[in-house]
């Protein structure tokens, strides 16, 4: 295991290739995105059997990421473009219209959520354009929302709108989400990413949707809405895992407490053993370049040793001249920040439970053993996530009885989800499972030191409570 960061990278018109995932795998990628703001499901459906392949044909495990679009606010149509110059008006209806310059300096809009309309205040911004363009509300009336332009701008129509002031409380997920969400669970996805959550009640509306699916899928909230920083706590706790996505995030929050923000939310993720993806504009060069710039290399390297469990390349591998590139980029960068990195955080983080407590203690031990690797078995994953929270300078190798928690680990810093094995009604037995199969992979030698963590009774959740350290003896006698 080259590097124990993980990379996401987004699936689009530049890389379904066959060939090109294929390479993009070989070069580093562990979990492939399918952005579901664009495409059709037979779109997906192809790209996810094309991945599924070319995986199994390297003999490798990669996880797959479905990101829900969500409520995504965005100007009317327009009968032309606006040229916008500092002190325009610009009034937004309530009604639906086809947007149109009313006057000299004048222009009238609509927008395709208009009861977001409702929640403004004066004096509030609306930023349009992915942020590009500012306005600030002048006067409120039973027609429109009048606002003044405070910077110029070029408008076109169905662009993105965000209100970094108001909280605009809407569902945020729509019938299409709902639609999209029964095609990842029919399709066995491993993680679904959340757009604009808001709160934690977003997150148990997905759960609920799970539920009655019968479906056990990683939840992770996408933050990129001020309040949703403001929530952070409640959203870490009711969330499988986090994405730090600073496009929308730097649009609704000062762009200068960005760094400050991704900071604390990665710590806090970090301490409650939730996996964490730093997002958005990483390599941003390389869509239409061969080479990043110096400082996107550091906003990598500083992810990384922020305490991300995953970085993630968008426009990158979606649409950029060169995927594979980036990632190989990504992943070097990856490879040389981590020799510097602050492993063995036995004492940065919270006891949450008693298996915290075996975790830190079987890291610990790993480090002053100088072990050659960490053997978790596990049964839901979680023994893994809690050894993997306190970065053990050594690799983690997760041993499960299902193909979908090796998956879920796919995402998570330092762990290899590696050894499948079945169920076993005896520690001994299954013991024996996992060191016979990681001799034969490869994963362990009769030669060297390991320690490996268990649960007993077997094959019950959150029984983490056995730690063995393994050396010549040992093995031989689990295999023979």
């Amino acid at each position: 295991m080259l590097k124990k960061t993980k990379i996401v990278a987004t699936v689009g018109p530049a890389s379904e290739k066959e060939e090109v995932l294929r390479q993009m795998i070989i070069n580093g990628v562990n979990v492939f995105r399918l952005n579901f703001s664009h495409g059709t499901h037979e779109y997906h459906k192809n790209n996810l059997e094309t991945i599924r392949k070319v995986a199994k044909e390297l003999n490798v495990r990669v996880g797959i990421l479905q990101d829900i679009s969500g409520p995504k606010i965005r100007t009317g149509e327009l009968k032309t473009p606006f040229e916008l110059k500092k002190g325009d008006k610009l009034d937004f209806y309530r009604e639906k219209i086809i947007g149109e310059q009313i006057a000299t300096n004048h222009y009238k809009i609509s927008i395709n959520q208009s009861e977001i309309l409702n929640m403004l205040k004066l004096n509030e911004y609306i930023y349009l354009y992915d942020g590009s363009i500012r306005t600030r509300v002048t006067a409120i009336d039973s027609e429109k929302i009048e606002t003044i332009i405070e910077n110029d701008g070029f408008l076109n129509s169905n662009k993105g709108i965000n209100f970094p002031n108001t909280k605009i409380n809407i569902d945020i997920i729509t019938q299409k989400d709902k639609d999209d969400l029964l095609w990842g669970i029919q399709n066995g996805v491993d993680f679904l990413a959340i757009s604009f959550v808001q709160n934690a009640h977003d997150i148990d509306e997905v759960r609920e949707i799970l539920i009655k699916n019968n479906a056990t899928i990683a939840i992770f909230a996408k933050i990129e809405k001020f309040d949703a920083v403001e929530n952070i706590d409640e959203i870490i706790a009711s969330s499988d895992g986090i994405m730090v996505a600073r496009g929308d995030l730097g649009i609704e929050v000062p762009y200068y407490r960005v760094p400050n923000i991704q900071k604390e939310i990665i710590y806090k993720a970090n301490n409650a053993s939730k996996p964490v993806i730093t997002a958005t504009q990483m390599l941003f060069s390389l869509a239409k370049s061969k080479t990043a710039t110096r400082a996107e290399i550091s906003d990598v390297a500083n992810a990384v040793l922020d305490g991300s469990d995953a970085v993630m390349l968008s426009e990158e591998s979606a649409v950029g001249i060169d995927p594979a590139n980036a990632v190989d980029i990504m992943c070097q960068t990856i490879i040389e920040t981590e020799k510097r990195y602050p492993y063995n955080k036995f004492n940065d983080f919270e006891n949450l439970d008693n298996t915290d407590k075996i975790m830190r203690s079987s890291a610990n031990l790993a480090n002053d053993l100088n072990a050659s690797a960490i053997f978790s078995l596990t049964s839901s994953g979680k023994s893994a996530l809690k050894i993997s929270r306190y970065r053990p300078n050594m690799e983690i190798i997760a041993v499960g009885h299902s193909e979908k928690t090796l998956n879920s680990l796919s995402i998570v810093w330092g762990v290899n989800p590696a050894i499948l094995v079945n169920k076993s009604s005896g520690l001994t037995e299954l013991l024996k499972d996992a060191v016979k199969s990681a001799v034969e992979k490869g994963f362990m030698k009769e030669d060297k030191c390991y320690l490996l963590t268990a649960g007993f009774p077997t094959g019950v959740e959150g029984t983490s409570n056995l730690i063995r350290i393994l050396e010549k003896e040992q093995i031989s006698y689990y295999l023979k």
